[in-house]
């Protein structure tokens, strides 16, 4: 059910009752409607925030019942900004390349390019180098992570969940004030929750509990244009040219226009692919 403070807001926003949330907590308690929660305590010091707007985001998937049992379960992709609290956020299938990708362009369209983003040690975002890697002193680069790189967005990895705290409270929250939200307009899929997420909940969301930062510069840079974020957000494979001049991808075969009879010598190609399905073989730099 609906807490005291989530009731107190529906009632002043739908039905023009003003009550104070104390009182309604007051009233709760003796109709038994709602119960005191005991109050933990506090096991780890909470990291101190950053000082500027997008110093640094928090990027995280949350797998839950967002959709109660009217869908299955959803992945909310969830962005904090750590010294202010705003948010950002969308409803998939799951924790992707192409899910990560999305909040983050939404994040920069709006905000601009964070300095750098704390996300956790999974293949989306970061990986472990493999034994040739580490042999030949390699870096490993995921593709999301290929992405940041070209927005010079950097990204930190964390080693717990408590080190990610902020976007950890982040989605208690929304598992509490999201899903009832969703549950009184009868949502349930995920273009209408995102719908709902741009159009109602986040602009709310935010006001309500972003902060002001400790210093007023924001951090964040300027958007690159249109045409050039996309060239940012899509897949980037390397792949051989055979001798016939046929590239192959994902069980594709893409012939390329001959400059010769034969392509030069162990000759690779940069395959492009976006999440709409469109593909580009790029040879020398170009299409």
């Amino acid at each position: 059910g609906f807490g005291p403070t989530l009731s107190a807001e529906h009632l002043a926003s739908e039905d023009q009752l003003e009550v104070h949330p104390e009182t309604l907590r007051r009233w709760m308690l003796e109709a038994g409607l709602w119960r005191r929660s005991r109050k933990r305590k506090q096991h780890r010091k909470r990291h101190e925030r950053r000082a500027h707007f997008g110093e640094l985001v928090q990027m995280d998937g949350s797998f839950h019942e967002w959709y109660q049992a009217r869908a299955g379960k959803a992945c909310l992709m969830n962005m904090v900004d750590d010294a202010t609290s705003t948010v950002e956020a969308r409803l998939g299938e799951g924790e992707t390349i192409w899910a990560a990708a999305r909040v983050l362009r939404q994040w920069i369209e709006k905000y601009g390019v964070p300095l750098a983003l704390y996300t956790d040690w999974k293949n989306v975002y970061v990986r472990e180098p493999t034994e040739k890697e580490n042999l030949h002193g390699k870096v490993p680069v995921t593709h999301f992570g290929r992405m940041c790189r070209k927005l010079d967005i950097r990204i930190i990895a964390a080693n717990s969940p408590q080190a990610k705290g902020r976007v950890e409270r982040g989605n208690g929250t929304h598992q509490d004030r999201l899903i009832k939200k969703m549950g009184r307009k009868k949502i349930r899929t995920h273009e209408a929750a995102n719908r709902f997420l741009q159009d109602e909940y986040l602009a709310h969301h935010n006001m309500r509990f972003a902060r002001e930062p400790a210093e007023p510069q924001d951090y964040h840079r300027k958007p690159p244009a249109a045409r050039e974020l996309e060239q940012v957000f899509c897949l980037e494979t390397e792949r051989s040219i055979s001798n016939d001049w046929v590239v192959r991808y994902e069980n594709r075969y893409f012939q390329r226009e001959r400059t010769s009879d034969y392509p030069p010598r162990q000759a690779t190609v940069t395959v492009c692919e976006w999440e709409d399905g469109r593909t580009e073989i790029r040879y020398k730099g170009n299409a």
